[in-house]
């Protein structure tokens, strides 16, 4: 009677946990697994470094991630569960790509690289990425923030300011629609040096959407708020501080969402000018010797590096306005 029970208990057990089972992870895990087998069974025909057996390790080994977060319902919570598909498809783009690179040669060497190519120069040009990224890092976050302070303080200015908007919002027009790069002969007789002719360029591409959006998102503003605020005496500098600035905040996040993208694609040829380091110096060394791996190498990083900021704002920005939520 007893092992009767138990084996009731156990089957009656087995429907719950199956039905809390991932099951896009089994899939993600099998595209992963395939990518796998297809960079460790097939031969290659344009060999490229000595990381096939890494990369089809790493693949297999995130198969088996895949496997434990589908069985596992506690481990695979909604954000995982969200990108499911992205998996898949990552998954399938990896065998595609090994296919078409390194296992059919039917997109050429040097100006395609498989996979392991990239793996390849992670592994062995680590030191000098992480130099350039440390450059690169230094010069965005210096041309970034104080574009965006200008921006920001020009922007309110604009936007509170009718003398200051007249002389200020023809001038904001005129430079606005020209690109940032197109300023380099002007930058090279200004500032003593490329470096700060490069931090220039960065602040200019990101201060200018933050002052636009400032200005507008200040202008909006409904002028009875301040009416109210002026009954109880308020000055103007309480004014701008608690209730200007304050209603003017979404049009400033998305003027940082527009400023993060400009930045990131003056960056690259900031880096140009005369830098020593880089990941624009990186991309633009390794595209003069046709050592494209390092370049696609270098331009994932940029994306994934431009990803986390972009995602770093929007969880700022989800603090900062969490007044919003059931409004818009």
């Amino acid at each position: 009677m007893t092992t009767v029970h138990v084996e009731s208990a156990a089957q009656a057990q087995r429907p719950g946990f199956l039905a809390g089972a991932w099951k896009l992870g089994w899939v993600a895990a099998a595209s992963w697994l395939v990518a796998a087998a297809i960079t460790w069974v097939l031969p290659d025909k344009i060999v490229w470094g000595d990381q096939t057996g890494l990369f089809a390790l790493l693949l297999a080994i995130g198969a088996a991630v895949f496997v434990v977060l589908a069985v596992v319902p506690a481990w695979h919570p909604k954000t995982v569960v969200h990108y499911g598909p992205w998996f898949v498809a990552i998954g399938v783009w990896l065998a595609v790509w090994e296919l078409l690179t390194a296992k059919l040669g039917w997109l050429p060497k040097p100006f395609f690289s498989p996979p392991q190519g990239l793996l390849y120069v992670y592994v062995n040009d680590w030191s000098r990425l992480l130099i350039c990224i440390g450059y690169t890092g230094r010069l965005w976050i210096l041309g970034f923030f104080s574009g965006v302070a200008a921006g920001f303080a020009a922007g309110v200015a604009l936007g509170w300011s009718a003398r200051f908007s007249y002389w200020g919002t023809p001038l904001l027009k005129l430079i606005g629609p020209v690109p940032a790069s197109a300023w380099i002969p002007c930058t090279f007789f200004i500032f003593p040096s490329t470096f700060y002719a490069s931090i220039f360029l960065v602040a200019l591409a990101s201060g200018i959407p933050v002052a636009i959006l400032t200005a507008a998102g200040v202008s909006q503003v409904n002028r009875a708020y301040y009416d109210v605020a002026l009954t109880f005496g308020a000055s103007s500098r309480w004014r701008i501080r608690k209730i200007a600035i304050p209603a003017a905040l979404p049009n400033v996040f998305v003027g940082l969402f527009m400023g993060l993208y400009y930045s990131f694609a003056v960056l690259v040829i900031a880096e140009m000018l005369g830098a020593k380091y880089g990941l624009g110096w990186y991309l633009q060394f390794n595209t003069s010797y046709s050592a494209y791996a390092n370049v696609y190498a270098a331009l994932l990083i940029m994306a994934l590096i431009c990803a986390g900021l972009v995602k770093l704002q929007s969880v700022v920005r989800e603090r900062l306005l969490i007044w919003q939520k059931g409004i818009l």
